[in-house]
């Protein structure tokens, strides 16, 4: 998708202006169990996310990108409590989501909501739009005729139409799914939204509804949005800040223009160059280069960094030392042992350690 039809503008205040953060991540680890044996006993443990620090600010769209496996979604889960994490810390005001009873859970996620991926698997087949939408509110102890009014107004604040409350999922497309699966995380008025690659399952045309109707609630409702997604042009669209996985940890942190026109991690050089350019001209005459080798196993991660098998910079240090998330200036968080320079790229960097790359080049 293109800046032409994702003209979403969330207008938020920068991180530095928005004061205290909304939501506080800090720390945090879900690892899954590998089993084995007539016992199922553990024989070791798949890390999908590993010691992920962030901060959601309000009003504010936190993008997060990597490849497909990296962690992003189970971090969005893992936020919920919807997987249980392993360890960390996810503060919500004063109050930690991750040691909450069950009883005060139920109360947090009247502010802590999530839109899922697939809006075909997410409704319920068996229960009609206004019980899905109207579900939330009435767990919540909202009686049933406010909450049959509040699920109208928000079928029309979505773009349908009150008397499609009384129809199925099934009767509905991909795109007015997703817009069921929006109002139902409207329905009690929360203050984040963990949105896990909203119209990653949508055509483009209507992806760009989608967006645009996600850019109107946001300042209606004064929410704060964590936007999961594959698309780095519709992150670079929807976010104010961008965040980058990695094999489960975040390797840089950025406001969307600094990163985007200036990355300083070879692995965020190396997503970026992927991006297709709309100009033909353009994307003839562009490099890229193209990163050697799989992805390692989650289950048994690199010791160092966790990108310097596939770095084509990568050092000594690298394969030894953890690097931590550092500032580098202005809110331009980093874990690099060596990270770029403002405006120097991988193949200057490669020039002067005297190394070759893989090249790829259309012209």
């Amino acid at each position: 998708m293109t800046a032409a039809t994702t003209p979403f503008d969330s207008g938020a205040l920068s991180a530095t202006d928005a004061g205290e953060p909304l939501l506080k991540i800090r720390d945090l680890v879900k690892e899954f169990p590998i089993r084995a044996g007539v016992f199922r006993r553990q024989v070791g443990a798949v890390q999908a996310v590993s010691g992920v620090s962030l901060d959601l600010y309000p009003h504010e769209t936190l993008g997060i990108v990597g490849e497909s496996g990296c962690g992003k979604s189970t971090l969005g889960r893992s936020l919920l409590r919807l997987v249980e994490p392993t360890s960390g810390s996810v503060l919500f005001g004063s109050e930690d989501v991750t040691t909450a009873s069950k009883g005060r859970l139920r109360e947090l996620r009247s502010d802590l909501q999530m839109v899922f991926q697939d809006p075909y698997a997410s409704l319920n087949p068996r229960l009609p739009i206004r019980d899905i939408i109207g579900e939330p509110m009435v767990i919540h102890g909202v009686r049933k005729a406010e909450a049959r009014e509040r699920v109208g107004e928000l079928l029309k604040r979505v773009g349908l139409l009150p008397e499609h409350g009384n129809r199925y999922p099934h009767e509905f497309s991909g795109g007015q799914r997703q817009r069921i699966g929006i109002a139902r995380s409207l329905a009690l008025r929360p203050k984040v939204i963990i949105l896990d690659e909203p119209v990653s399952a949508l055509d483009v045309s209507i992806q760009a509804q989608v967006l645009n109707l996600l850019d109107e609630i946001q300042d209606e409702y004064n929410l704060s949005f964590m936007f999961i997604a594959h698309d780095l042009s519709v992150v670079r669209h929807t976010s104010d800040r961008v965040a980058v996985m990695y094999l489960g940890r975040i390797v840089e942190v950025a406001d969307k223009d600094a990163l985007y026109e200036s990355p300083a991690h070879p692995y965020t050089q190396s997503l970026l160059s992927a991006v297709p350019v709309a100009d033909p001209r353009r994307e003839r005459s562009r490099q890229r280069i193209i990163l050697q080798g799989d992805v390692p196993s989650p289950a048994n991660p690199p010791s160092g960094c966790r990108f310097h098998p596939r770095c084509p910079v990568a050092q000594d240090k690298c394969r030894t030392d953890v690097p931590e998330l550092a500032d580098i200036g202005v809110g331009h968080q980093v874990s690099c042992h060596f990270p770029l320079q403002t405006g120097e790229t991988l193949l200057h960097r490669l020039n002067e350690l005297g190394r070759e790359a893989v090249i790829s080049s259309k012209s």
